[in-house]
């Protein structure tokens, strides 16, 4: 007890030259900190990094299975394809489906019973039962993960602009693309929330994970954060969208379900995507899985080697899942299960793409466990998936 004493005061008369408010309790706390949030200042006083979890535990330790799942939209969840996808789970290693509940457009796919919720008149009733889809989802044996698309919403940035960026004219700003897209601001605690209490409700639903994508500010973002109206504070896009990530985790995992986070695959071979707030690091140690999108498709000409890595999916994995495991080691507890995307379609928009069937996607998955990585999830936006494929 005296040792514990003396290193606590020890740790006091250091970290407090950086934090005089800081209380005996709280720094009791401090001494439970891994060393990543220790931070030492230029002028050698220390400081504690609020973005670094104080304690990280699987809430789903011993309980989830190693999970191999595949997407289902709403539209397949709630109808007739999810027949296949259960019959293709049955006869495969397959054991996951992760569906939309909040999808690409931000409508909540399902009626929830919340009546906040249902009053911000965002729900499509896409999923039209429920409980029966989680009822044969169990029968089934399925491994249920909820994904919820967060600051990618049109629906909410048209029906709360204020929520969202506008351009100098006042008009709301979206992408342009030929559908376009609007998001909503990651420093807005409002819109936090909003996705909290959908995510609270999909695990009163049953759902054991909740992934969360597009977790950034639109993409080429510095280019126009001068131009835009947007509420902010003095934070870095980075440490806004870190904030979102730890303070959702915190509010879910008493509640024994795990977080996920879909991030960008060149996000491990690249410093910190300022741009769109976007650190590998930081949001890896504040979720419990770490969701890298590694399609082969999505990588250019002259990465990890390869003239064409759509071509090369053996070698394009493999190179990912190298830096990948690079970047995350230094987080040693605090690392993440590593679950990445990859690719169960043909990318007939790349330069020298190639049909993509049994042989790519065993690549992909040999060059996984080549690397020690033995969960994954498929990606096909409609939904089919190759038959026939060792997983």
């Amino acid at each position: 007890m005296e040792l514990l004493i003396a290193a606590m005061l020890m740790l006091w008369g250091n970290v407090t030259d950086g934090n005089p408010e800081l209380t005996l309790d709280q720094i009791a706390q401090i001494a439970e900190l891994p060393p990543a949030a220790i931070v030492v200042q230029p002028d050698g006083t220390k400081t504690v990094d609020p973005l670094v979890p104080a304690g990280k535990t699987d809430p789903q330790a011993g309980e989830a299975p190693v999970v191999k799942g595949v997407y289902a939209t709403a539209h397949s969840a709630g109808g007739a394809r999810l027949e296949t996808l259960l019959k293709l789970l049955d006869e495969t290693e397959l054991n996951a489906l992760v569906i939309d509940l909040k999808d690409d457009f931000g409508y909540i796919t399902y009626k929830t019973g919340n009546p906040e919720l249902e009053a911000m008149e965002t729900t499509k009733k896409i999923i039209t039962d429920m409980p029966a889809l989680m009822n044969k989802l169990n029968e089934h044996k399925v491994y249920p993960i909820a994904r919820i698309v967060v600051f990618k919403d049109t629906v909410l940035a048209k029906k709360k602009p204020e929520l969202s960026f506008l351009n100098p004219d006042g008009t709301l700003w979206n992408n342009g693309k030929a559908t376009p897209d609007s998001f909503v601001n990651p420093y807005s605690k409002e819109v936090w929330d909003y996705n909290i209490a959908v995510a609270k409700e999909a695990v009163k639903a049953g759902f054991k994970e909740i992934q969360f994508d597009y977790v950034r500010f639109p993409e080429g973002f510095e280019t126009r954060a001068d131009k835009l109206q947007y509420t902010k504070d003095e934070r870095s896009r980075v440490d806004a969208v870190t904030s979102f990530v730890k303070y959702a985790r915190e509010q879910l995992a008493p509640l024994g379900v795990r977080t996920s986070v879909d991030i960008f695959g060149y996000a491990a071979s690249v410093p910190a995507a300022e741009g769109i707030g976007q650190d590998f690091v930081k949001i890896a140690q504040n979720t419990d899985v770490l969701s890298p999108m590694i399609y082969p498709s999505h990588y250019s000409t002259g990465w990890f080697g390869q003239k064409v890595p759509d071509a090369a999916p053996y070698a394009t994995i493999n190179g990912a899942s190298v830096d990948t495991n690079k970047k995350l080691e230094p987080l040693e507890t605090l690392k993440p299960i590593v679950r990445p995307w990859i690719q169960d379609f043909t990318a007939s928009w790349a330069p020298g793409y190639v049909k993509y069937g049994k042989h790519e996607v065993e690549e992909q998955i040999r060059a996984l466990k080549d690397n020690g990585v033995e969960e994954f999830l498929l990606w096909n936006a409609v939904n089919t998936y190759t038959a026939g494929v060792a997983y």
